[in-house]
């Protein structure tokens, strides 16, 4: 499977200058967030997804992304509605072709 990387929208709270991206590949789904002096990265390893929340409003959504090891959620706004569904298509695929081929963690 390839890299898809998703950019939420600049005119949303909290993406003005540094816009958030999400990179889901076939390993791991990683956030992305700048500031002016730092960067906030957290990723999580496609195994340890345990749910992905998509709150939807007028034209932006929110997606949560909980993993099953009790860590902090990955949170990202200011998607689009088409984003954050191919988002969680893409992680749940991702795990149905890990659950197929169990080998494939190690």
């Amino acid at each position: 499977m390839p890299i898809e990387i998703f950019k939420a929208s600049r005119w949303t709270h909290g993406n003005h200058l540094f816009p958030t991206y999400i990179e889901v590949s076939d390993k791991a789904v990683t956030r992305r967030k700048r500031s002016w002096i730092s960067r906030d990265e957290m990723s999580m390893s496609i195994s340890k997804v345990a749910s992905v929340h998509i709150k939807t409003g007028l034209i932006w959504s929110e997606i949560l992304i909980e993993s099953s090891g009790g860590t902090d959620p990955m949170v990202s706004h200011g998607h689009t509605k088409a984003d954050a569904i191919r988002i969680k298509e893409l992680i749940e695929n991702a795990q149905a072709e890990l659950a197929r081929k169990p080998e494939a963690i190690e």
